[in-house]
């Protein structure tokens, strides 16, 4: 087991590739030719340009103002410095509401650590059970300052009971007020966001079909007659998957005969030649501007072709459309109400804004999509079972044991204390950390297979699945595995009902995995974060080997975005960590809190400078934070319960039991009470900013600004102006026309499917009536 020492010695290393990583950030930041790449969002926003510097060649490509490095740390406070209403206009709510997970995480756990380490590491510390009683176990300097060290039935127990109370009331006000204040923000920013065309459009699913209509017609009419008020236009989904490959696959054609002629243009006397077979190892040889002039006219005539396929096939028309509104109010009411009396049919939900649109999934049927949900459930359950049988090998492999076992000849090698330091200090997370890897890509995958129509829903639900996958695999499979094998020789010398108690004792052992697992993710890669190795790559070869134009160098600049999908999870593993050992291993919340105020400000000064967010979902997303925080807290009193129980201590339980009935109710009334301001927009809002609206440009008219803004985007570039003048007419400008459905009479309102009109009539028209 890891020592005191050894654990000192991981974090030293840990610490000092942090430094290494904080110091070749502030110099290259420093640097001219990086300036893209470490402020990109000042760029895009049009407020920075490219430090110009006069004198010397060298001055173009290095900073040589010797002063402005001895501020190396001058970026810290002026991440901090930005008030949150000025960054929530910079950068967006979903951005700065993210940032106070980092700042709840350091409400929670700095006055948790104080207590513990006031009350709990002392009544610890001062028992000697394991160093008297349970010599055949293995242990750790680290064990002593935990619950481990505690006699069985001991009376010093209830002291962690009623420290879990108090860990527990301290983190029901700190989420409350979070929730409350959260809640506000996003209702304030709603009212006070500018005009936005999701905010009256409606996404309109599994449209039924008619024979006698076309799916614009059939929704058309169907809104009209139902939202005869409030309806004002309609664009149907197309499947214009294949397009869109066919133009990105011409987008990079387009790249690498840039590439080529840049290259020509350096050196005229010899033409760049290419091979034409598998990653241009094998095949014929040809000219490669010429090939690739020709690759792009070929795919020029193939996406014409597409087009008007796509345009003229009704096949390619989904049934589903984006339905916008005179109103926010009337957006409201329908994507918020059941439309028909079959409530499969004529499904509404918000739009996502059209940045946020996932339009590949948009072709998916909906009735496919149960199917496909379920065989990813399914899927994910394999996988994530299964993972861990790897782990846990690799886990045991990566134990001085281990290593032993495995490579006998290393042995000498490996017991010498620096070395063996290292690995019992640092190994364990470094091999964890690389096992997962692809798993984030892995889990955007299956999201995407399941339909989800929006980046943002994508990105929560790959948030969910990977916060799952790291609760079964990194916490209890290292917990679980790693301390059953670590024990397995003392449970088969051990009579039956002693390994109950072995259990748990050792569980807490494998805080000193955890410690060093935090350290290697948490310490070093948030240090990697900030120093942004592989896009600073990336950008300067794209920028030697592409760029001729500025529009080109903007081009290259790759900003990113927060990715919520993995960001969120690693911090919910950290809150999950922090509760189960609060009580139990208090040692290892110090790192805790180094991680989160380290990563609070490396992302705000990510968020300030660097990333720019592809959606703006309003903080859609706080409720599976808030959920799972109170996960953590449930199985941190769950992991109480059953460790008591294992040192006499079964007297406690019903205390534990209501704590955790008590987290219940806290949960469902969070639930109810804040919830809904994150599902639902209040028709008052909508209401109360439609008034205001109007009263400001009386003479508004919605139909230019919305008749275009959810056209898929392949078909954007497009000029759409012949044949739709009849978009740009006055939003209360009358055209009746009939519905083309031969069983129902005709609809006495305005559409503008045809031309034709029909009498406004009350009563009904006889169907099919003969002269």
């Amino acid at each position: 087991m890891a020592t005191l020492g050894d654990i000192g010695v991981a974090a030293g290393i840990n610490l000092l590739s942090a430094v290494v990583f904080f110091l070749a950030f502030a110099i290259l930041r420093l640097q001219p030719f990086n300036d893209r790449v470490y402020f990109p969002k000042w760029y895009l926003k049009g407020l920075r340009s490219s430090p110009s510097r006069s004198g010397a060649f060298v001055r173009k490509f290095v900073n040589l103002d010797f002063r402005s490095y001895l501020r190396f740390l001058h970026w810290m406070p002026e991440a901090l410095k930005m008030p949150e209403p000025e960054l929530i206009e910079h950068a967006g709510l979903d951005s700065a509401v993210y940032l106070r997970i980092y700042l709840i995480g350091l409400k929670i756990f700095v006055p948790i650590a104080f207590l513990a380490w006031a009350v709990l590491v002392p009544v610890n510390y001062t028992n000697k059970t394991l160093e008297l009683q349970l010599k055949n176990v293995t242990s750790s300097d680290i064990d002593k300052l935990s619950i481990s060290n505690i006699r069985l039935g001991s009376d010093r127990l209830w002291t962690h009971i009623v420290v879990a109370y108090a860990f527990t009331f301290w983190t029901f006000y700190v989420l409350l007020k979070e929730y409350e204040t959260v809640a506000a923000m996003r209702l304030q920013f709603l009212a006070s966001e500018k005009r936005r065309p999701d905010q009256f459009t409606v996404l309109v699913r599994n449209v039924p079909p008619d024979p006698d209509e076309s799916v614009s017609e059939s929704v058309e009419h169907f809104f009209l007659v139902n939202h005869p008020d409030t309806y004002l236009t309609q664009q149907a989904v197309c499947n214009a998957n294949k397009l869109a490959k066919l133009v990105k696959k011409r987008k990079s054609k387009q790249n690498w005969l840039d590439y080529y002629q840049l290259k020509y243009s350096r050196n005229s006397a010899k033409r760049p030649f290419m091979k034409t077979g598998f990653l241009g190892l094998r095949g014929e040889k040809v000219d490669a501007i010429d090939h690739h002039i020709s690759e792009i006219e070929k795919l020029s005539k193939e996406i014409a072709e597409e087009r008007e396929r796509v345009k003229k096939d009704p096949k390619c028309i989904m049934p589903a459309a984006f339905v916008s509104f005179k109103s926010r109010w009337g957006a409201a009411v329908c994507a918020q109400t059941q439309q028909s009396r079959n409530p499969t049919l004529w499904l509404t939900e918000w739009a996502s804004e059209p940045r946020d649109v996932y339009w590949q999934n948009l072709a998916i049927p909906y009735v496919s999509l149960a199917v496909r949900r379920l065989i990813m459930a399914v899927a994910f359950f394999f996988l994530t079972f299964f993972f861990m049988i790897p782990i846990a090998s690799v886990q045991a492999l990566a134990s001085i044991e281990g290593l032993e076992k495995a490579a006998p000849f290393l042995k000498p090698l490996i017991e010498i204390k620096f070395i063996k330091s290292v690995i019992q200090g640092f190994l364990p997370g470094i091999v964890l950390k690389l096992f997962l890897i692809f798993l984030p890509t892995i889990l955007m995958i299956m999201s995407k297979f399941e339909g989800f129509t929006s980046i943002s829903s994508l990105e929560r639900r790959s948030a969910t699945r990977y916060y799952l996958f790291n609760l079964v695999n990194v916490f209890l499979g290292s917990v679980i595995a790693g301390s059953a094998l670590e024990q397995l020789n003392t449970f088969i010398k051990q009579s039956a009902n002693e390994i109950p108690k072995t259990i748990g004792v050792a569980v807490p052992m494998r805080a000193t995995f955890f410690i060093t697992y935090i350290m290697v993710d948490g310490w070093a890669g948030i240090a990697a974060e900030i120093l942004m190795l592989k896009p600073l790559i990336i950008y300067h070869l794209k920028n030697f080997l592409l760029v001729k134009t500025e529009k080109d160098r903007e081009e290259a600049m790759d900003p990113g975005s927060l990715g919520f999908n993995t960001g969120e999870p690693r911090i919910q593993l950290y809150f999950l960590l922090g509760m189960v050992y609060a009580t139990i291993t208090p040692v290892l919340l110090p790192f805790i809190i180094v991680f989160f105020g380290l990563a609070y400000v490396v992302f705000r000064h990510q968020i300030i400078n660097v990333y720019n967010q592809e959606y703006e979902s309003a903080a859609a997303f706080w409720p599976d934070v808030h959920g799972r925080i109170i996960i953590a807290l449930l199985i941190s009193q769950i992991a109480l319960i059953g460790l008591l129980s294992t040192m006499q201590a079964a007297q406690s339980t019903p205390f534990l039991i209501a704590l955790a009935v008590l987290t219940i109710w806290f949960y469902r009334f969070c639930k109810a009470r804040y919830e809904p301001a994150f599902v639902r927009y209040p028709l008052q809002e909508a209401m109360m900013k439609d008034t205001l609206e109007r009263a400001r440009e009386p003479n508004l008219n919605l139909k230019p600004y919305l008749h275009n803004a959810y056209v898929h985007p392949v078909f954007k570039e497009e000029d759409d102006d012949d044949g739709d003048d009849f978009m740009f007419k006055s939003e209360n400008e009358s055209v009746l026309v009939p519905t083309k459905r031969q069983s129902r009479r005709n609809t006495p309102v305005p559409s503008r499917i045809s031309g034709a009109s029909s009498p406004s009539l009350p009563e009904a028209v006889p169907e099919h009536s003969e002269p």
